[in-house]
This record gives structure tokens, sequence and C-alpha cells, in this order.
């Protein structure tokens, strides 16, 4: 247990899959006498919430997109400490979806219905059964000001009650979507995801004429999968893809996304189309089977460069390239595009701002941080490790940002936060005269 905070601190905006994979990993090397991170988690909703209604992504009742087979340890291949692999994927089946159902004696069942996807309350139990088990440190709170300082960040966040607290670490781990109550115009006919996941719990759903939701991914699917249950006529499915693509399932793909060891060495513009047929901007199987004989769904190429209201009818100007903008009326719009990649750069004061632009040599903007990227997932050229998941599938390989690969995310988010604090040992025992060798994660 004595391992436990022996790498520093790191701290983690987000108690999600990624956050809670750490957190996890982290205390399979500490019981097993290894150096570790302690992990402290900052969460408005706490444990999952993203992932129950009161995250304002989901209802709850909706079924996961990808196997809840993998899991927090998934793919139990490598370690941060490679020598000690086989017990530190040994410890993490003890945090494995299999180990949460027999816990609560519904492994049988789980098994013999076919090893459906759970629905997203379900994982969020599954979120919650881990975290406690690690004993990982979660504080409810809101993030609001993320300061980068000589020896790591300062992260201020808000609790419920109004205080402000703060808390410091060595690296800084940001996961999440951001907020999903940014409707693309201000009116009482078009839904934010958050706002129409709420419209449902209240069965507040107004009947519909010709009803639109924006958005190719799986946010858009579970919407859209909600939206036909309800007294609608018609819905067009807004993307700027050609069709409506469901995700790649087959062995090939799957692979690409469980094991990246090869795909930094793809060339760009193959990864960048891997990512938009297999991951971005396409539905799971299960709701494209659910959708497949519905005749009142459509779908409508383009991007959505304006919305404005007409009347009683909602304008939504869309355009594709060398096309003139066309314009589609809507009763019911669903702003379903999913959360902004970007959203924690609202956090950075000025001067971290300035710190980031500097280490990747230009504005920080989605193409920008995704080519900066390391090996860690964090950001190359800060002083201090900032570890951005949600943007390294470009750079490091398509399951890092989703739940595909959280085991080898957590190795190499571990790995990095182990050979920097035995960095910096090292650095304090030469300048103290001290001769120690650094712990080693080989």
């Amino acid at each position: 247990m004595e391992a436990y905070g022996a790498a520093g601190t790191l701290v983690a905006i987000g108690a999600g899959p990624k956050s809670l994979a750490v957190a996890a990993k982290a205390r399979v090397l500490a019981d097993l006498g290894l150096p570790a991170p302690r992990v402290v988690v900052i969460d408005k909703h706490g444990v999952g919430g993203n992932w129950l209604p009161l995250g304002g992504w989901t209802d709850g009742r909706h079924r996961l997109g990808t196997s809840p087979e993998k899991d927090l340890g998934f793919p139990y291949r490598g370690a941060p400490h490679r020598t000690h692999a086989a017990q530190i994927n040994a410890g993490m089946l003890e945090y494995s979806w299999m180990a949460f159902l027999v816990a609560h004696q519904t492994y049988t069942e789980w098994i013999d219905r076919g090893r459906p996807n759970p629905h997203h309350n379900v994982w969020a139990r599954y979120l919650e059964w881990a975290a406690a088990r690690s004993g990982v440190d979660v504080r409810i709170g809101t993030a609001e000001t993320v300061r980068l300082t000589d020896d790591g960040w300062n992260v201020a966040y808000r609790r419920a009650d109004g205080t402000v607290e703060t808390v410091d670490g060595d690296g800084l781990l940001v996961t999440g979507p951001g907020s999903s109550d940014e409707p693309l115009l201000d009116d009482p006919r078009v839904l934010s995801v958050s706002k129409f996941w709420h419209a449902v719990s209240r069965r507040e759903i107004p009947a519909s004429s010709r009803a639109a939701v924006i958005g190719g991914g799986e946010t858009a699917a579970s919407a859209l999968d909600e939206l036909v249950r309800h007294e609608v006529m018609s819905i067009s499915v807004i993307s700027p893809a050609p069709t409506i693509y469901t995700r790649g399932e087959s062995y090939f793909e799957n692979s690409v996304f469980s094991d990246p060891t090869g795909w930094p060495s793809l060339p760009a513009a193959e990864r960048r189309d891997v990512i938009r047929r297999t991951d971005r901007g396409v539905f799971s199987v299960s709701v494209q089977e659910n959708l497949l004989a519905d005749d009142r769904i459509n779908h409508l190429r383009g991007r959505v460069t304006r919305a404005r209201r007409v009347g009683d009818s909602v304008h939504l100007a869309l355009c594709n390239p060398d096309c003139t903008a066309v314009e589609h009326a809507f009763d019911l719009v669903i702003d379903a595009t999913g959360g902004r990649p970007l959203w924690f750069l609202d956090l950075l004061d000025a001067e971290t701002l300035d710190e980031l632009e500097l280490a990747i040599g230009a504005a920080p903007d989605l193409r920008n941080l995704e080519n900066a990227i390391g090996h860690d997932l964090a950001v190359t050229g800060l002083p201090q490790p900032l570890y951005l998941p949600n943007l390294a599938g470009f750079a490091q390989g398509p399951g890092f940002p989703n739940l595909s690969c959280l085991g080898e995310l957590s190795n190499r988010v571990l790995r990095s936060a182990v050979d920097r604090s035995s960095v910096d040992r090292s650095a304090v025992d030469r300048r103290s005269g001290r001769v120690s060798a650094p712990a080693g994660v080989r």
C-alpha cells in the first residue's frame, strides 16, 4: 500500500471509464508494491454521471454501443511495469465486467441471455462498483479553472454548496465530452441533447409532423432510437456523410481499435479514413437494426450552417461542397452533434493557454492538438503532462477516445506518470548529493 502516491498525484477531470481505468490500475500497482500515482477525480455529477439521466447525455435506458467485455482492463495486454504484466493484468480482472456480474450474482443470467450490451444505467453501476473497489478519491464539483504551475497543475472546482476548492497534481487527465446543453439555436423547438433527454424523462416530447436529428454518431443514434417511439410523422437525420454508416464490427476493424501498435505508421489520410468509416459519424449495429424497418426515417446530407425561426417552423440551411445551401423546414429539431472536443480550453487561464500554444507551435485548435498527442497520450512539449485521450485517436489509435482499449490507455498514462516521477526523484537526488536508483518501469 505504501507505493500508492509514490509517483505523485494525477488529477483527472471526469469520473467516467477512462479515469476509472487509470485509477483501478493505479490501485493494482500499489497493491503489488509498485510505484503508482495517487489519483484524484473531479466530476460535477460523480462516478458514471454521463451514463445516467442527470448527466444530460442519456435517459439511462438505451444500450451501450460497445461490448461490456471491453471493460476497464481490456485488452489485458502489456502493463505500466512490463516485468509484472501478468500480475497486473490478473489484478485488473478483479475490476472486470465479469467480476462485477459475479459480485451481483447476475453472471449466469447475462450469459444465458446471449451476452447483451447493458443499458447505460447498468454500465454506470459497474463504474460505481469499480470506483468503490479501487478507493479512488472522487471530488464532487465543477472544474472552473485549470492552471499550469512550475510543479504541475492546479485545478479549482466549485462544490454544490458554492464553495471553491483546489487540488494540485503532477499530471492532468482530461476526459468527457463537455456540456450537452448547447443547442445551435435558442428556441423551444430546438432541443439540445440534455433538453431532449429531460423532455423524455418528463414525457414532454411534443407531437411533430416533421422532426430532424442533427448528427451521425452515437449521440444522435440514441436520440433517434428514442424519437421513433414518439408521435412523429417523419424524421430526417442530418449529417455531412453521404449516408448513415454502420459502425464496423468485423475482426479486422475491431483489431485496429484493440491494438494500436502499428497505427502511427499509417499515412495520415488512411488514419482519418478509418476513423471516419468506423468511429465518427456512425451508428452501432444494434441501433441500425432497430431503425431498419421504420419508413419514417430518411437521411439528408449536409452541414447545418444556419438555423432560424420562421413562423411555426425552424428553418435549417444545409450546405454541401460545391452546392448552393438549401433550406429545410422542421417543427422539431434535436441538435445531437455531440460535445465540443475542445471544451476544456475554456478552463485554462491565459498563461496556460500561452504555454499550450508555445508547446505545439501553433494555435490550439482541433487539428493542431490532435497532431501534438504523443505516445503517452499527453501533449508533447509541455513541461507537465496534460493527457488528452479524447484527442488521441488520430495520432495514437482510434480506440483511445472511446471504450475500445481502456487497459492500454491506462498503461500509457501510468507508465508516463511513473517514468516522470522517477526522473524527478533522480534529479532531486543528484542535487542533494544522494545516490539512488530510480524506480524502473521495464
